[in-house]
């Protein structure tokens, strides 16, 4: 493949190490990983240099065992601004809120003349923010955005080394091009189908970016008040789960009420862009995590579009009901299935840097919901919902920041705009 002869890996996660495993298995590529300095990737950083240079996946359910593996890596750059040489493809597996400032980071010389950028993990606009950047340098690259990452990879051992572990890998992603079905394209296709994953491509890197299941559910589990109060309140050490029911969690009547509402707001702003509807509870089921059916009939899945909002509710509340438990597991001796919610809500946390920090789970979904908000402004679509989630949001991480005036904080308890970055994808929404 062409465009996969010299691949280099933006970021040091664990998503990156599990790329560098498949994509070098597939491609048989000189691969190059560069990543910012910090005390996290510092650790990354010299686990690899003691285990020359070789990063390992391993799994935890057999099922998954095309991910497990090793690979090694050729190039290692220990700052952005560091990458040197000639790349075909860069795949970008930070954060989506990061992409500007990595790139800005690499030098002009080197961004003129790759051929392919890929985003891992965007959000709506990823893509036209990127080309927008990217087009001034070098206006023949080809920019990939998937929905999301294929599954769910973490540090083993929960430390930061030269070894992950894949605990979770999704049945299906969509991928969308800036030139449509090309040859990478293709080619990431057959690498997807290889891993037993469903590739699925779209029209346009809007309508792939639109299929992360994250933006229409996050905003409503992360930002309302019982949430916010178990990630911000660090005297009360009772966990709660994002998928449990209240108590427990934060899904009632009124959660699921403001999901369905902001799922509408959602369509309103693809309409305006040209992209077909998404129903919400199918994308729930069929593309992300099954129920039983017993408990959601495929009658109401595929008419939930034409349902009454108050029906509409009944059955979401119905889907996050039948998934408190595992419904596919096997029950024990004493008839009780795989706590399946029981997924809990991360409290703030002081990061290696000594800052005060925000779990990724709200801190990328604020960026990400911001860009939704922009989007919907610059289009002039009505968007109640999603900016109650913001005031809720910003107005929390204000009151907190000054509670915790004697303490270093990190740049996530700022209000943020965003600014820079809408206005890019704007521009590029304008030109389509």
């Amino acid at each position: 493949m062409e465009n996969m002869k010299r691949v280099l890996l933006l970021g040091t996660g664990p998503a990156a190490l599990q790329l560098a495993v498949t994509l070098k298995r597939e491609f048989r590529c000189r691969l190059g990983i560069a990543g910012r300095e910090s005390v996290r990737s510092a650790d990354f950083f010299e686990s690899l240099a003691v285990n020359d240079q070789k990063v390992c996946v391993s799994i935890q359910n057999k099922k998954h065992h095309a991910m497990e593996g090793e690979a090694c890596i050729d190039d290692v750059f220990r700052g952005f601004e560091t990458i040197e040489g000639a790349w075909d493809s860069l795949f970008l597996a930070v954060t989506t809120d990061a992409y500007i400032d990595v790139i800005r980071q690499i030098h002009p010389d080197v961004l003129c003349k790759v051929k392919s950028l890929v985003l891992i993990s965007p959000t709506l606009g990823s893509n036209q923010l990127v080309s927008g950047y990217i087009r001034r340098l070098n206006p023949d690259a080809e920019i990939i955005s998937f929905s999301t990452y294929i599954g769910d990879t973490r540090w083993m051992d929960n430390r930061v080394s030269n070894h992950v572990i894949t605990t979770a890998v999704k049945k299906k992603v969509f991928i969308g091009s800036t030139r449509g079905r090309s040859p990478l394209i293709d080619a990431l296709c057959r690498l997807h189908k290889g891993l037993d994953i469903d590739l699925e491509v779209m029209r346009t890197p809007l309508e792939a970016e639109a299929r992360n299941i994250s933006l229409y559910v996050h905003p409503a589990l992360f930002m309302n008040d019982f949430s916010l109060s178990a990630i911000f309140d660090e005297s009360n050490d009772i966990p709660k789960y994002v998928y449990k029911l209240f108590p427990e969690g934060p899904i009632t009547q009124n959660l699921i009420r403001n999901m369905r509402s902001q799922w509408s707001e959602m369509m309103s702003i693809l309409d305006k862009l040209g992209i077909p509807s998404i129903n919400l509870l199918k994308f729930m089921t069929d593309d992300n995590y099954p129920v039983r059916n017993e408990s959601l009939s495929r009658e109401d899945i595929e008419g939930f579009n034409h349902l009454q909002a108050v029906h509409q509710e009944y059955l979401l509340f119905i889907r996050y009901a039948s998934l408190l438990i595992d419904p596919f597991s096997q029950p024990d001796q004493d008839g009780k299935y795989f706590d399946f919610s029981a997924v809990p809500i991360r409290k703030i946390f002081v990061n290696k840097e000594g800052s005060l920090d925000i779990p990724r789970m709200p801190k990328e979904d604020y960026y990400r919901v911001k860009i939704i908000q922009g989007i919907a402004r610059n289009l002039k679509v009505n968007c109640p919902t999603i900016d109650r989630f913001i005031d809720t949001y910003e107005n929390k991480i204000t009151s907190v920041s000054l509670a915790n005036q004697g303490r270093v904080l990190s740049d996530a308890f700022q209000i943020q705009s965003f600014e820079e970055d809408l206005k890019w994808i704007g521009e590029e929404m304008s030109n389509v």
